[in-house]
């Protein structure tokens, strides 16, 4: 049987990017060459036969979903449940202020990737416990068909996580870049393969 092909994108570069920083659920534009980041996916996209697309309801994914949908003459479904880490009180900060506003808690997130809470956000469990059933709803609705899923850095390296059945710990060992296209293949058997990462 066919299997069914996800083509997960990343959005494109934010304002702030020349930063390490945790933009986590909050609003942030995507710069110029974010925009153009879209245009070339559209382009490598555009012999592919696409039957849906489903985005975070962000406005840096979503606006780049809009963008990839309308080739194909779809719309894009808004999927809250694929929007990135909620990081609570940290977001919006960058790497650096955060280890020395927050030495103690800092470490205490390094050393429990997983189940660590920022207060006020979700831990990886967290976020792992909404973003798995999104996948399976979108891979339900399209056995053996293409789907173009546009989600976030954290958001992608799980399922790609999943895809190879690796632990969530290991989720800074997989590099997603602004603008960047994976590609996976789902069995009806359970098969699972990563057809292309960080691409």
């Amino acid at each position: 049987m066919t299997p069914t092909r996800i083509y997960l994108v990343r959005h494109g570069q934010v304002e702030g990017y020349e930063q390490k920083r945790y933009n986590g659920q909050r609003e942030v534009r995507l710069t110029a060459e974010g925009e153009a980041q879209f245009g070339v996916l559209q382009l490598r996209l555009q012999k592919k036969s696409i039957r849906a697309v489903y985005s975070s309801d962000l406005s840096r994914c979503w606006q780049g979903a809009n963008l990839l949908a309308r080739p194909f003459g779809l719309e894009p479904v808004s999927q809250p449940a694929l929007r990135e880490l909620n990081i609570g009180k940290w977001e919006g900060k960058t790497w650096t202020e955060l280890k020395e506003r927050y030495p103690e808690e800092w470490q205490a997130r390094l050393d429990d990737l997983v189940n660590y809470r920022v207060p006020g956000g979700e831990s990886l469990l967290d976020m792992a416990d909404r973003v798995r059933p999104a996948i399976r709803e979108i891979l339900a609705a399209h056995p053996g068909e293409e789907v173009l899923v546009v989600g976030h850095g954290g958001v992608n390296r799980l399922i790609l996580l999943d895809a190879i059945g690796a632990p969530l710990e290991r989720l800074f060992h997989l590099e997603q870049n602004y603008g960047c296209l994976n590609v996976i293949e789902y069995f009806a058997d359970g098969g699972v393969v990563v057809k292309l990462l960080n691409g």
